[in-house]
């Protein structure tokens, strides 16, 4: 278990727009390699519905890696939109990133990507694995409650 990445989207260091290809690039050169590093079986893969995500090339190539476990827009199983609830991204990470990223105020770009990479390299397994269960346990409520929005439900994410 574990996070991969940060991966900044540059080209001669300045940031750029991620489009279809820079997006199949990076499953291909970053995000692919270093998850056979981690040596984990069985993953699904979780995308949010960008067009940049969700275009032909990229989806083909998520498909051909995660056959049946692709959850996006036009993917596997479909992810139902607007629900940060079911997203560990924005019900933990994000938010848990800022507390930490900002707290000496970088102020230029290198600082700043050097602190998001610090924070998320230090975040302890514990945490990842409570996130982990948490995330189960909105799943299984959402499905209680017949797909429903999460709205009177409060969950603990750390």
């Amino acid at each position: 278990m574990g996070i991969i990445g940060p991966y900044f989207f540059e080209e001669n260091e300045r940031a750029v727009t991620v489009s279809a290809a820079r997006y199949r690039s990076m499953i291909e050169e970053f995000f692919l390699p270093s998850l056979e590093e981690m040596n984990v079986r069985d993953v699904w893969f979780q995308q949010g519905g960008a067009t940049a995500h969700t275009a032909r090339d990229p989806m083909n190539l998520l498909r051909q890696r995660f056959p049946d476990r692709l959850i996006s827009l036009r993917g596997d199983l479909p992810w139902p939109a607007r629900s940060p609830d079911l997203s560990p991204c924005d019900f933990f990470l994000w938010g848990y990133l800022k507390s930490l990223v900002y707290v000496d105020r970088p102020r230029t770009i290198d600082h700043l990507k050097n602190n998001i990479r610090d924070a998320i390299a230090n975040i302890p397994i514990d945490m990842l694995r409570r996130v982990d269960e948490n995330f189960k346990k909105r799943l299984n409520q959402c499905m209680r409650d017949g797909g429903r929005h999460l709205t009177d439900v409060i969950f603990k994410t750390v």
